[in-house]
Formats: C-alpha cells, structure tokens, sequence
C-alpha cells in the first residue's frame, strides 16, 4: 500500500485494538471483515464506489452501514465504515487493508488466549508442508469450491494445530485472493510476527539445535537487530554444518556448504 493508504490502515489498525477486546470479540471480528472482503472482491463496483476519493466521505460511510447492518456486529460495521470513508490510494488497497485487518483481528484473538506462538509455528509448518506437496498444492489452487478446501484443510488439521490457526488457515487459504497457498500463509505469518513486533528467522541447520543453542542463536538475533525474533528452525542434510539464518531479504549464511561453494569459486578462478 501507497502512503495515503498507509496511513488510513494504520488508523483503521488502531481502532481495531481499541474494540477487538477479548478472544472471541476479535476472533468474530476477523471472521466477518473476511466475509467482507469475499464480497467487495466479488462486486467490483461496490468496491470501487466505496473507495471513490471523488465521492463524500459521509456518503461512503453510509452506503457500507446501510449494507452490513444487523448482518455483521456493530464492531465491524463501524471499522468498515470507518474505512469507506478513509483515504485510499486505490480500491484495492481498501480491500488489501480489510483483509490485513481480517488476519490481524484472527491474531490478536490467538494472542489473547496465549496461543501466538502456537499459531506462527503453525503457519510455518503447514506452509512447508504445502511447498513440499505437489498434489496438495494442486488441489488448493484449483477450481474446487471453498467448502471442498475448507473440508480438505479440515481433515488435514484437525487436532494438529490450534483453533486460531485452524481459522487463519482456512480462511487464507479458501480465499487467496490471487496469491499461491505459500504467499496467502507468508502473509498471514508476517502480519502474525509484527502483532508481536518480531522478525521471522528461518533457521537452516544439518541437525536439530539443542535448547541451549537455540537460546544463545535467539539471544544474538536479538541483540544484533533490536527486537524480538521468532525462530522457525528447519532441519537441512544440505546445510552440512553450521546455521544458515534467513531474515526477510537478508541471508546470513555461516554454514559449511557455503564455505564449501566459495572455496570451489575461487579454485575455478
């Protein structure tokens, strides 16, 4: 999102906080802005009328009250109001902010009943699931209706992960809105990590790290980048030794097989 729209997120953001008070509140709340987005992605024109710049702010507020009340709580009708009549650099970034929202309102309800962690780990495990199985892959993307993917992803997870995660899931996934099932849980594992004002490291190692060495790894994360780190360790026979750690763009790769590759380059050279 451009700036404009930046800044009208970032208010929409803090109202959010102010009335996802509460596991259940924000959990329904995520629930109904996605079911708003489902909509505003299905009827192009509501979508662009509500995110006119052209139109009275007043006006748009009205047209999504008039649309959403006593369908939706009174929490999500007034931030989706409070959308409409925000600035927005163009009406998809309007839906983009409802359905950053949408996840968002899902984590806070994991946060809340103390199950964030439960739910990044989740995230990053059935997302390298996903990567790793064509046929599962295939049959998230394609023509299927959302309640064949919302079975299949039930059979997949249930009892495997946490009701929060078990909700985010389906919802981005049954909904990807153009984007692979990876990019869909890459979204929602990012907008999951800043709740907690975290970075992502994924951490490549030849062998499990014991206790010990995932704390000292955390503590120099911590320290080198000044905020929290989550870690998401992944088990590597390519790595051979050492930890390749990747945090956003940035690689910081100590492992032998790197040293291996630069040793072979400048052989060759």
């Amino acid at each position: 999102m451009r700036g404009v729209s930046r800044a009208s997120y970032a208010e929409l953001r803090d109202k959010l906080g102010a009335v996802a008070v509460g596991p259940a509140t924000a959990e329904q709340i995520g629930d109904q802005l996605f079911a708003v987005v489902r909509l505003l992605d299905s009827e192009h024109g509501l979508r662009r009328a509500l995110a006119d710049t052209g139109k009275p702010a007043a006006e748009k507020a009205g047209v999504a009250r008039q649309l959403l009340h006593g369908r939706v709580s009174e929490a999500t009708e007034d931030l989706v109001a409070d959308g409409a009549a925000a600035h927005w650099a163009s009406s998809g970034d309007f839906a983009d902010a409802l359905e950053q929202l949408a996840i968002e309102a899902l984590t806070m309800s994991a946060q809340y009943g103390g199950a964030l962690d439960d739910l990044e780990d989740d995230l990053f495990r059935f997302g390298r699931l996903v990567s790793g199985q064509t046929g599962l892959r295939a049959a998230l993307i394609g023509p299927t209706t959302s309640e064949a993917k919302t079975s299949l992803l039930t059979d997949l997870l249930s009892n495997k992960v946490s009701g929060s995660s078990m909700s985010l899931i389906t919802q981005v996934l049954t909904h990807p809105r153009g984007r692979s099932p990876q990019a869909a849980l890459d979204l929602a594992a990012s907008i999951a990590a800043r709740r907690r004002e975290q970075l992502i490291a994924v951490v490549r190692a030849a062998t499990e790290l014991s206790v010990a060495q995932r704390q000292r790894l955390l503590a120099s994360l911590t320290a080198t980048y000044g905020q929290g780190i989550h870690l998401n360790v992944v088990h590597d026979p390519a790595v051979i030794g050492g930890v390749s750690v990747q945090i956003g763009d940035e690689q910081i790769d100590g492992t032998a097989a790197s040293r291996l590759a630069g040793i072979r380059r400048r052989l060759a050279g």
